[in-house]
């Protein structure tokens, strides 16, 4: 996983929590903190970090998770190679995060492995989208599309669907609830 996505998560927790809680973090995941936006690291240290910050806030993992995607969303806009989006929308900037972001992503950083959406079912207010990652961070993915929504300043209705146990595969019901 690209370290952008730690430095993000570390930003965000010293803004919500302060650093105190960031230290914290930190210490009970037997962490030194050390993540560069370019590096690579293991998604599961990320996912530690999720789980010790859920012990000492008492917040769910799955909240914090999906608080983050929303959060990181702005951000992750800035730092990818994200061709004329004046024109998008929610929907057609989803699409395009599959067709062209993705593949744009893989050619900069070879070693990564981006998240796969499959789209199904998809009108001008609604669409069904399957994200498949190994990572299973399904509720990473479902604040980005809240992130997205806001972004694109349009209401998101989301209903999230395990497909597997192990949430590496899960269904996204989106549906557009006001413009």
């Amino acid at each position: 996983m690209k370290g952008i996505i730690f430095t993000e998560f570390i930003t965000i927790v010293e803004t919500q929590f302060g650093l105190e809680i960031s230290q914290k973090m930190f210490d009970h995941a037997n962490d030194a903190g050390v993540y560069t936006a370019v590096g690579s690291y293991d998604h599961r240290q990320l996912i530690k970090l999720i789980m010790s910050l859920s012990h000492i806030t008492n917040i769910p993992a799955q909240e914090l998770q999906q608080t983050y995607g929303r959060l990181v969303f702005p951000s992750l806009l800035q730092a990818l190679p994200i061709p004329d989006i004046e024109s998008d929308d929610t929907f057609s900037f989803i699409e395009k995060v599959e067709r062209h972001i993705h593949i744009e992503v893989k050619k900069l950083y070879p070693d990564v492995t981006p998240p796969k959406f499959t789209f199904s079912n998809q009108t001008q207010s609604t669409m069904i989208l399957d994200y498949h990652s190994a990572r299973c961070m399904g509720y990473v993915c479902m604040g980005v599309l809240e992130g997205c929504a806001n972004y694109f300043n349009q209401s998101l209705t989301i209903a999230m669907q395990p497909m597997n146990a192990s949430q590496s595969h899960v269904r996204f019901s989106l549906t557009l609830t006001g413009d």
